[in-house]
């Protein structure tokens, strides 16, 4: 179907309308909003004794996620990808479950599984291991919602790869690790660093499962995204403004991350 001049332009202003609506109007509002009291203000806001906490915090939950997904992530990808097996189709969803379950949904379900009246809640009522409500809970509620990440960038990359060199490295007598080593991994490597920007990403700026699985009290159990949410319910919109700045910094860079990533990708597969 052949378009007027007329139309292509008419859509083409719906499209830029609505992006400029939807996206570009409240991000340039709040940067605004955040640097209206000057570049000392935002500095001053984001480096109180909370907010240094909470980006501690953030860090350290990152700092264990990223390497856990990765651990588990790239085994499950080469099990996916190499293998034929029953139930094969039922793993699948599961690791899509987090793309279609609610973030509160999952907070939910951990509450039921770790908290102290939940399935394992005798780790608390007669270990004192307390879970739920604490930085455990966080790094539950950030390692489900990330799991797809890892999983779902490797895979393609496996299938597209093949087995040929795999092969061909086995028959001249290499090891599984060896072969994983010196084939498997450098061949994966963008698709892998592209999965951990991706987990780095929601990590960093989940909220709705960590909300519900952390006491939310300052300097000890608050993430970013939960101070952002405090600041502004105490009215404090500034502080919340400048946290959230902060936040779309980090965004900032790991879509310049991603952008890199996929032109290294489609060097790498030419």
């Amino acid at each position: 179907m052949i378009l007027s001049r007329t139309t292509r332009y008419l859509l083409r202003f719906l499209a830029l309308g609505y992006v400029l609506v939807l996206l570009v109007v409240p991000v340039g509002l709040i940067l605004w909003r955040t640097f209206e009291p000057g570049v000392g203000a935002f500095f001053e806001s984001i480096t109180t004794p909370a907010a240094i906490s909470a980006l501690q915090l953030s860090l350290i939950v990152v700092a264990i996620v990223v390497p856990l997904n990765v651990v588990f992530g790239v085994p499950t990808a080469l099990v996916l990808a190499r293998n034929k097996f029953r139930g094969k189709s039922v793993l699948q969803a599961v690791i899509d479950l987090p793309f279609a379950v609610s973030p509160v949904v999952v907070g939910v379900a951990l509450i039921l599984l770790w908290g102290s009246t939940g399935v394992f809640g005798f780790l608390e009522n007669d270990f004192g291991i307390k879970i739920i409500f604490g930085f455990a809970g966080i790094v539950l509620a950030s390692i489900f919602v990330t799991i797809p990440y890892v999983i779902r960038e490797v895979e393609p990359v496996l299938h597209e790869l093949g087995t040929d060199q795999e092969e061909a490295a086995s028959t001249l007598g290499s090891s599984g690790w060896q072969t994983f080593w010196r084939i498997t991994l450098p061949s994966i490597k963008w698709g892998l660093m592209y999965g951990v920007v991706l987990t780095v990403a929601r990590t960093l700026g989940e909220y709705g499962a960590v909300i519900m699985v952390s006491s939310n009290l300052p300097g000890i159990s608050q993430t970013l995204t939960l101070l952002v949410s405090d600041r502004h319910a105490r009215g404090a919109e500034y502080g919340a403004y400048a946290i959230s700045t902060l936040l779309m910094a980090v965004a900032v860079v790991v879509l310049i991350a991603q952008v890199i990533l996929d032109a290294r990708r489609e060097n790498t597969s030419k």
